[in-house]
């Protein structure tokens, strides 16, 4: 399939989130969704379908992923890669899936992992570069200074965790540019550990 540009990228993923939710959105919904003109969302969505990753279909809210897109790298060993998280400051973690990635080939893990891309560089004493996909097993148990993607409201960000009392403490894992562990009291805000982080891929 053709490659995508970053602007036709993020409304494909937009497009597959409403579809997945059971609510397709109208072209109307997308341009301001975007801050778009409906004429730019026509033709965004044109391209799309002309390099395979929509297919027409009837009535008002008429998108539909293709069978090709729809199929491509979901085969059994694949995973997703959903959104990024931050190495720094938090940023939001889009619940949306940016591709597929055949981890079990290079760790040996299955369906129950999944993968988030890396902004910034406060971990790279840990390994953790920005760019790198990080490995995110839910649910797996966390102990003291093991790393992890926490979500602090909307907010997710990669560090190495510490439990407190009445806090819990994100270290950052670079000393040459002097980051400061933050630390974040239980009702300070919505904190939920999404999983611990188990491996870290990086294309050369």
């Amino acid at each position: 399939m053709e490659p995508l540009t970053d602007k036709q990228a993020r409304v494909l993923r937009y497009i597959e989130q409403r579809l997945r939710e059971g609510r397709p959105p109208t072209q109307r919904q997308i341009a301001r969704h975007f801050g778009l003109s409906q004429n730019a969302v026509y033709q965004t969505i044109r391209y799309l379908r002309q390099k395979g990753y929509l297919t027409p279909a009837a009535g008002h809210r008429n998108l539909r992923l293709s069978e090709q897109y729809g199929s491509a790298g979901r085969d059994e060993a694949a995973v997703p890669v959903v959104g990024h998280v931050a190495a720094g400051e938090p940023i939001l973690a889009e619940q949306n899936i940016d591709s597929y990635i055949d981890v079990q080939r290079f760790l040996g893990l299955g369906k129950e992992v999944f993968c988030l891309r890396v902004c910034g560089d406060s971990m790279i004493d840990a390994g953790i570069l920005d760019g790198d996909l990080v490995v995110v097993r839910p649910g797996a148990t966390l102990q003291d200074g093991q790393i992890a993607v926490v979500l602090l409201d909307d907010e997710a960000t990669v560090k190495r965790v510490f439990f407190r009392k009445d806090r819990i403490a994100l270290q950052p894992a670079n000393a040459a540019a002097g980051y400061r562990t933050r630390y974040i009291r239980k009702n300070e805000k919505d904190v939920r550990i999404v999983g611990r982080v188990i491996g870290c891929l990086r294309r050369l």
